[in-house]
């Protein structure tokens, strides 16, 4: 199902909940029920409710967002590092540079390819991913430089393997949801209770107050979905993209 859809009916029954409990409670209410006489220390738990609650969907948006935007700087980062060995392995002779040159081309072919497929799928690496990896980490660093000019390449070299290594450990780690379950349930009991403390408010059947009430939890549905499709950042709809690799090594479309 796609997301904007999923999307569409969270806010649609967060609004439809609202409303027909609204209705239902207003049908049963007593003739002379008056709404305006809702105790005021009701309605500074509600205020203070939403206050609270509102900071911590903040800071859960915040949180999940800053993930996403460390997945991605690691996608980046792996990228990067591999150019560089692409580039600085020109110094050395023709039959060295080229394989490994073909091990850079060959394991950025697979992450775009299949390894990306497979984190979005299954929230893991590959096992072929690493041993590509592992081949250039040994023809990089098996090879004994000839002259000057290849031994001050050499460690660079060896250097910009290992970020490729490190940053890809880090893709790893940020495969699948990173939101706890207890958050989870922290944030989906706060928006049941804030959204209940309407009911405690006694709002009527007026169109403008149905209005308003749909509006606010259809928000916060949308603020859950939000966090949620943050959550995972290389597999949902706002998720990190192979771009970098894609732009620094362009013949990898093909």
């Amino acid at each position: 199902m796609p997301e904007w859809l999923v999307l569409t009916l969270a806010m649609l029954a967060a609004c439809s909940v609202v409303v027909i409990v609204t209705l239902l409670r207003h049908r049963r209410a007593a003739e002379d029920e008056d709404p305006s006489e809702t105790p005021d220390v009701i309605e500074y738990m509600t205020m203070w409710i939403g206050v609270v609650y509102a900071i911590v969907l903040g800071l859960a948006i915040a949180g999940v967002w800053e993930g996403r935007s460390a997945a991605q700087d690691n996608v980046r980062a792996e990228a990067v590092a591999l150019h560089e060995v692409s580039e600085r392995v020109r110094v050395y002779p023709a039959e060295i540079r080229d394989r490994i040159r073909d091990d850079v081309n060959a394991y950025v072919g697979h992450v775009v390819t299949t390894e990306w497929k497979t984190m979005a799928d299954h929230d893991r690496l590959t096992d072929e991913g690493t041993e590509l990896l592992d081949r250039l980490r040994r023809d990089v660093t098996d090879y004994e430089p000839r002259t000057d000019f290849e031994a001050q390449a050499y460690q660079p070299l060896v250097d910009q393997v290992a970020a490729a290594d490190q940053a890809r450990s880090a893709r790893a780690e940020s495969t699948g949801a990173t939101m706890p379950g207890v958050v989870w349930f922290g944030l989906v009991t706060g928006a049941v209770i804030t959204i209940g403390m309407i009911f405690a408010l006694q709002i009527r059947r007026t169109r403008r107050e149905l209005i308003l009430a749909g509006l606010f939890s259809a928000l916060i549905a949308f603020l859950l979905f939000l966090i949620w499709d943050f959550d995972a950042p290389y597999s949902r709809g706002l998720a990190a993209t192979a771009e970098p690799f894609l732009r620094l090594f362009p013949e990898v479309r093909s």
